[in-house]
């Protein structure tokens, strides 16, 4: 029998997938443990995630569970069906999620339901709005949890406030592994994207829109469309469209006056963020990618996870009121912030994640 710790990484959405291709490399690289790679297919268009898993160096899905386009509870569900299977034939010492989406949630609630212990990467983040699904998966996943990487203090003392550990749970603070990835990648990026050139973008502000909160709530969405046409007035604004508010827009007829384009590669948005003069966004991720880069960010949200940000000036929430954004805009274009702060760690999450995983569980 096999002495190496099993490891079963859940992942299915776009962001998680550039966060487990560093910690990936980290645990092929530990002859001790062994990844089983499980996707739900909550991405599965080719832009939003085959892409990814070949330009990253991800090692293929062992399985892919092909759940996508239904509703949170039909999605949810369906996963944890089809996930059941898998981790009761492959016996993991351990289930790893990544996040706040509805793939996070049904590989630890599955995991929990088994007896297998969950470590959730990126937890302890808090918005405090139960009105957003992702705040419902993030709380819900980390006390089901039994090793959680927080990625800041913040998200440290959230998890100490709620009792996490009186009921067992180990909390490490281990930085974001979103550092280590835009460092890594950020340095050969370049190479593997032609972006700028192929749009001939000079000055221009980066928009990704794609919250729930945001796309199914028209009156939203459309005072933050108007929002950006005025400012594309000013500055050009690109925007790679996500699949969801694409079919919102084209449903309610209401295609925004902007340079709108495909969703991008990895290489071809860091590059974008590298290029950028300001970052506008309802992505948590992406608030973080633009402070790496130092670049001002508009928060086309009510509120943000990533509190340090807006505390040190980096970033401001500016709601969805057209007139709001827009001066957002125009105050961050003419704001010095301090980009010099180390909210995210060392840059070395994942390795710091690596050493805990490889002594937690039992051996099977």
């Amino acid at each position: 029998m096999s002495s190496r710790r099993k490891i079963v990484t859940v992942v299915g959405a776009r962001p998680q997938f550039i966060k487990a291709a560093m910690v990936s490399r980290r645990i092929a690289a530990h002859p001790e443990l062994r990844e089983v790679i499980v996707h739900t297919g909550q991405h599965f268009d080719n832009n939003m995630s085959a892409v990814f898993f070949e330009q990253l160096g991800i090692p293929s899905p062992a399985y892919n569970l092909e759940v996508n386009s239904l509703s949170h509870a039909a999605m949810t569900s369906q996963m944890m069906l089809r996930l059941e299977p898998v981790l009761t034939a492959e016996k993991p010492d351990i289930v790893l999620v990544y996040g706040d989406t509805n793939s996070t949630l049904a590989g630890a609630l599955c995991a929990a339901k088994l007896g297998i212990p969950v470590a959730h990467v990126e937890a302890g983040l808090r918005s405090f709005n139960r009105n957003m699904p992702e705040e419902l998966n993030r709380v819900t996943t980390d006390h089901l949890s039994s090793l959680l990487f927080c990625p800041t203090d913040t998200a440290v003392r959230n998890l100490r406030q709620e009792g996490v550990e009186q009921a067992g749970a180990r909390i490490v603070q281990c930085g974001d592994v979103m550092l280590d990835a835009a460092r890594f990648y950020g340095q050969f990026s370049a190479e593997h994207s032609d972006i700028i050139k192929r749009l001939n973008l000079r000055q221009f502000a980066l928009c990704t829109l794609h919250r729930a909160e945001n796309t199914d709530d028209i009156s939203r969405l459309t005072s933050i469309v108007e929002a950006l046409e005025q400012i594309h007035r000013e500055t050009p604004v690109i925007l790679p469209l996500h699949p969801r508010t694409r079919r919102v827009l084209s449903e309610h007829g209401r295609p925004p006056a902007i340079t709108v384009i495909e969703p991008v590669t990895y290489f071809d948005m860091l590059e974008l963020l590298k290029a950028c003069s300001i970052v506008l966004t309802d992505s948590g991720g992406l608030q973080k990618e633009a402070y790496f880069f130092g670049k001002p960010c508009v928060t086309l949200r009510d509120e943000t996870e990533w509190v340090e940000l807006v505390e040190c000036g980096a970033n401001v929430v500016s709601g969805v009121d057209s007139s709001a954004i827009h001066s957002a805009v125009r105050s961050m274009m003419n704001h010095r912030a301090n980009f010099s702060r180390s909210f995210y760690g060392d840059g070395h999450a994942a390795e710091h994640i690596m050493k805990e995983l490889s002594v937690v569980g039992p051996v099977a």
